[in-house]
């Protein structure tokens, strides 16, 4: 059992890689955002090809890919007690997001998209609130994975102690 300690190059910067997922789904917010600031929208050019991949698995195994990916992370990284602590600490968290991710889409599609309209500002603003937290969650998880630290976000991190020993 990998217990809290110091971390090896390799382990921060699998650590890491996790929240590049968070950050895919993440981009599905960011059509206000990018309307209105069309030339940052380069800025997402680096990461094409990773979404064409993680679109394909998306869509892969009749629309089960998601959901298969998530748990292949849940079952074959945060639950194996032989992985550091640091990478399954890390791993939960970006997943944790994801799930937040998605129940944002739910609500803004299901209950507040309906009611206030796709194109209204309430909803442009808060689709782009949802993405600027990603891209910052996504940043400062990353920044402080790579410097060997655990990144506490809030709420989140407690959860993610709850469940990795």
């Amino acid at each position: 059992m990998s217990w809290r300690g110091t971390t090896t190059v390799g382990d921060r910067i699998f650590a890491s890689l996790p929240y590049l997922l968070p950050l895919m789904d993440g981009l599905s917010f960011s059509g206000p955002f990018f309307s209105q600031f069309p030339s940052l929208s380069i800025l997402i050019v680096p990461l094409l090809p990773l979404l064409q991949i993680y679109g394909i698995i998306n869509s892969s195994l009749f629309g089960f890919g998601g959901l298969i990916l998530f748990l292949a992370l849940y079952f074959l990284v945060v639950r194996n007690e032989n992985i550091a602590h640091f990478i399954r600490f890390n791993t939960l968290q970006a997943i944790l997001i994801g799930i937040v991710l998605s129940l944002c889409s739910l609500i803004l599609g299901y209950i507040l998209a309906p009611v206030l309209g796709t194109t209204s500002f309430v909803m442009q603003t808060l689709m782009t609130t949802i993405f600027l937290g990603v891209v910052a969650a996504f940043f400062y998880s990353v920044i402080q994975s790579l410097m060997g630290r655990y990144a506490e976000i809030p709420t989140i991190s407690e959860a993610v102690y709850m469940q990795i020993r």
